[in-house]
């Protein structure tokens, strides 16, 4: 146990200070990870380097790349500028939009497809003056919503292990639960950050371009004028539509569609089709967000093979107060799934709730919705890969350090938030009707 102890506390201790020395966490974090495994845990540096996440790493690269040089040709702008004169002066409506958007492409089988809305989403958001947190917090509550559908991988996999459990639990109300939780949560961001999006915007009514309280809103994405579609444009729009459509039926066929190589797939057809703008995307990619994800990532496989998050486990399997169990169980796999794939949490950390439902405390249905919708609203923390994508997307770089410290503030509230909320309406209500 004094391994895992150490493990965790050295987790923190480097948290803190990198944030005191402005330093990279995520560099500091791999060296962290090295070491502890090296020289505490005993493990061969294979394995600890093997826990770098190299999907993550793809899907960052290859999303931004892409989606870079439909930035760099000017199609996102002529997209965005469509996309604002159909919407009018309706700018508040636009993170609503894009949470349906986002539902609907994560509804398709894996919720990672939707974060295809990811770069479309912030360059609206820059264009039109609204603050990138709402626009990001939109997006990833409308990923986390549409990905508890029966038809995706979050709830496939929740409702598949209540099931395999002997658990009770319809999934239309696992997808219904989420969907308000999301809605709440988006309604919560509405009021936190629209504010900042009012003062920022002096678009009016059918305006194309966006503004600040102190000028326009610097336009990265070309001219606002309707002009056509060139050539090399269509080509692009059409690699778009085609990303989207190879995530939506490889998701129908039963197979979980890697995003990031889908995106390498279709930059490097664009790139070969204009290698200008091909190059001109090479910037566009956030290497710093890469680094970020990939040491914080790398520690936390060392806790992970040094049973430090099984540790956590057992801690709240062994409480003997039901509603204090469930509380620290959901707490605990919010904070593993900020860093981790929601989904292996989902698989490994939920069976860990089988045995208070099965002590008769705890009605099943409820705690189980509670734990997967607890794993899933923290995705937008930086560290994961939702979060990290918003951050990578951001149009103007010099807001990328402030989303890292928001989502990061985000993610880890609702580490706590989360289980209080959904544990308080879900679970002992439930309680006190069984």
């Amino acid at each position: 146990m004094a391994v895992q102890i150490i493990a965790l506390v050295v987790f923190a201790a480097v948290f803190v200070i990198a944030e005191v020395r402005r330093s990279h966490i995520g560099i500091v974090m791999f060296a962290a990870a090295t070491g502890m495994g090296l020289l505490v845990a005993g493990l061969a540096l294979d394995d600890i380097v093997s826990g770098f996440p190299i999907d993550i790493l793809i899907l960052l690269v290859g999303v931004t790349f892409f989606f870079g040089i439909a930035k760099s040709n000017g199609t996102i702008g002529r997209l965005v500028d469509r996309a604002l004169r159909l919407v009018g002066g309706n700018t508040a409506a636009l993170p609503l939009t894009f949470f349906v958007l986002t539902g609907v492409v994560s509804a398709m089988g894996s919720p990672l497809g939707g974060l295809v809305m990811a770069p479309i989403g912030m360059s609206v958001a820059h264009r039109r003056g609204i603050d990138p947190m709402l626009m990001a917090l939109a997006i990833g509550t409308g990923l986390s919503a549409g990905g508890f559908a029966p038809t995706s991988l979050f709830g496939i996999v929740t409702w598949g292990t209540a099931s395999s459990a002997g658990i009770a639990l319809n999934p239309l109300t696992l997808f219904a639960i989420a969907i308000v939780a999301n809605l709440i949560l988006l309604a919560v961001s509405y009021l936190l950050f629209g504010a900042r999006s009012r003062t920022r915007t002096t678009v009016p009514a059918g305006g194309a371009g966006g503004g600040t309280a102190g000028g326009p809103v610097p336009d990265d994405d070309g001219p606002v004028e309707r002009e056509p579609f060139r050539g090399v444009q269509l080509i692009t729009v059409i690699a778009m539509l085609g990303l989207v459509a190879a995530v939506i039926v490889l998701a129908v066929l039963g197979n979980e569609p890697d995003v990031g190589v889908l995106a390498f797939a279709f930059g490097a057809a664009l790139t070969l089709i204009d290698p200008e703008n091909g190059r001109g995307a090479l910037k566009e990619i956030d290497w710093s967000t890469v680094l970020l994800v990939g040491g914080i990532i790398t520690y936390v496989g060392v806790l992970q093979e040094v049973g430090a998050v099984d540790l956590l486990g057992d801690l709240a399997a062994s409480l003997t107060v039901p509603v204090l169990a469930a509380l620290v169980i959901c707490a605990v796999c919010g904070l593993v799934s900020a860093f981790a794939s929601t989904t292996g949490i989902l698989a490994a950390l939920v069976p860990l709730a089988i045995p208070l439902i099965a002590q008769g405390g705890l009605p099943g249905w409820a705690l189980i919705c509670a734990l997967g919708v607890c794993s899933s609203v923290v995705d937008v923390s930086p560290f994961s890969t939702v979060g990290a994508t918003l951050v990578a997307t951001t149009v103007d770089p010099d807001e990328r350090p402030r989303m890292t410290a928001l989502l990061t503030r985000w993610g880890m509230s609702m580490v706590v938030i989360g289980p209080l909320a959904l544990v308080g309406a879900l679970v002992l209500p439930a309680m006190v009707i069984q």
